[in-house]
């Protein structure tokens, strides 16, 4: 057992950097564009059910609390896999097997928060937002099934962490891959009542969705117990160790935080948008779908790297952070330039995939070109802002992603919206990033000038 060890944990320490990235995220960006398409695919049925289109405006409206549910979880997951790799790379296997049981342990505390939140809140959340008695019950229906049944998303994030911060990344395609497909199986069949089954409409794809997420926490816990070495999941005797609770969080928090600024700064767009129609907030819902095909595998790519960079901190490899962290932007924004040409090029298509009537078409091709711009310098943000957190600087993270979303995109935004228009409100995003890149940059240097540049390796 102990020699299986000292052969993965050297894995992340060995292996040429080019092999290793692409080993490690090759996975994680097909299993994320899985992901990404089962999110499109949700939504492209969402959007034919009724004639108004409701449906869809409900789940858009849904998707803040949906986001917050996704930052908890992955933004603690951040932390688990950035002390876990570090305490590989230090050696330190007593300490990564129990950062690895604690990280469980606060994966169903905060399913239980949500659980709670959707029992109590979920018409009170769609009411405060609008006066339509359809896009509230469609809402109310829809937020209802996705945080009651959570402990499905919280565990298999948290559990596919697991399997990243320890190298095996080809496991986490399985699991993301299976229940993203199961997903898309069941959405037409309960959405609406194919085979038999009663048409459920929009709670329907909140079924589909809670179901592909246990099958893929199923998987994910599977894959721990039988072929992950590295740590044991067993819970005899556990007792939260605070300490523990307390590195996961040094990283795991800001990393919440800042993911959680973007469901705030996404209620308060749709909250601009609503000003001038729902059409507004529909095309801006199609917008974060679409876009996750372009974002997704730079996420991936960030799965992969970040254990890279936190293990190779952990032994003091100097070099091979810094390849790291070159080729990864080399590749982010290589995948976003493209993404920048679709979203130019092919407008309309994209948004005739969702159903799009003619003033939802009029919005949506000024909003996906203007938006893209953006793209350009997004990629490298990305990268930056997770190395950051991987050597252990996630509260420069929450300060670029404060300043860019709440300081920079909805003042933006509202100020665009009431002097010059709709159109224009778009302009906020690309606004947003040229500040997170000069600030990005800014903070690098300190880092590297503090942290990378006299690190001797050993």
């Amino acid at each position: 057992m102990e020699r299986q060890i000292q052969v993965q944990e050297n894995k992340m320490g060995v292996m040429p950097v080019n092999q290793l990235l692409i080993s490690m995220s090759l996975p994680m960006v097909i299993s994320m564009l899985v992901q990404a398409m089962y999110n499109v695919v949700d939504s492209i049925f969402v959007s034919r059910v009724g004639e108004n289109g409701n449906a869809l405006v409900a789940v858009s409206l849904a998707f803040p609390i949906q986001n917050l549910m996704i930052a908890v979880g992955v933004g603690t997951s951040v932390g688990i896999n950035a002390l876990l790799s570090r305490c590989l790379g230090e050696k330190k296997f007593k300490e990564a097997n129990l950062t690895a049981l604690n990280g469980v342990f606060l994966a169903l505390l905060s399913y239980l928060v949500f659980a709670v939140f959707g029992f109590i809140f979920s018409h009170n959340y769609f009411a405060s937002q609008t006066e339509d008695a359809q896009i509230i019950t469609y809402g109310t229906q829809y937020l209802f099934v996705c945080t009651v049944f959570s402990f499905g998303m919280f565990m298999q994030i948290t559990m596919e962490r697991l399997l990243q911060s320890t190298g095996k990344t080809f496991y986490n395609m399985i699991s993301q891959g299976t229940g993203a497909i199961i997903n898309i199986i069941l959405d037409p069949i309960l959405i609406f009542g194919l085979f038999g089954m009663p048409k459920l409409e929009v709670m329907g794809a909140a079924i589909a969705t809670v179901i592909g997420q246990i099958v893929g926490m199923s998987l994910s816990i599977f894959f721990n117990v039988k072929k992950n070495e590295d740590i044991q999941l067993n819970f005899k005797a556990f007792r939260p160790h605070l300490l523990t609770i307390k590195g996961i969080y040094s990283v795991g928090f800001p990393s919440i935080i800042m993911q959680s600024i973007f469901s705030v700064m996404t209620f308060g767009l749709n909250k601009i948008l609503l000003m001038f129609s729902s059409t507004a907030v529909s095309v801006f819902g199609v917008y974060f779908k679409m876009q996750s095909f372009i974002f997704m595998p730079v996420f991936g790519l960030n799965n992969g790297m970040v254990p890279i960079v936190a293990y190779n901190f952990g032994a003091k490899k100097k070099r091979r952070i810094i390849d790291t962290v070159k080729l990864s932007v080399m590749i982010a924004t290589g995948i976003m330039l493209i993404g920048f040409l679709i979203f130019q090029i092919f407008p309309v298509q994209l948004l005739k995939m969702f159903d799009a009537s003619d003033e939802m078409l009029a919005i949506g091709v000024v909003a996906l070109r203007t938006i893209s711009v953006s793209f350009v310098f997004a990629g490298f943000c990305i990268i930056l802002l997770s190395v950051f957190q991987a050597l252990g600087h996630g509260v420069l993270s929450l300060i670029v992603s404060i300043i860019r979303q709440l300081g920079v995109i909805l003042p933006a935004a509202y100020l665009l919206a009431k002097f010059v228009g709709l159109n224009a409100v778009w302009f906020a995003f690309p606004i947003a990033e040229i500040f997170s890149v000069s600030l990005s940059i800014f903070f690098l240097k300190r880092i590297y000038d503090k942290t990378i540049r006299n690190l001797e390796e050993e």
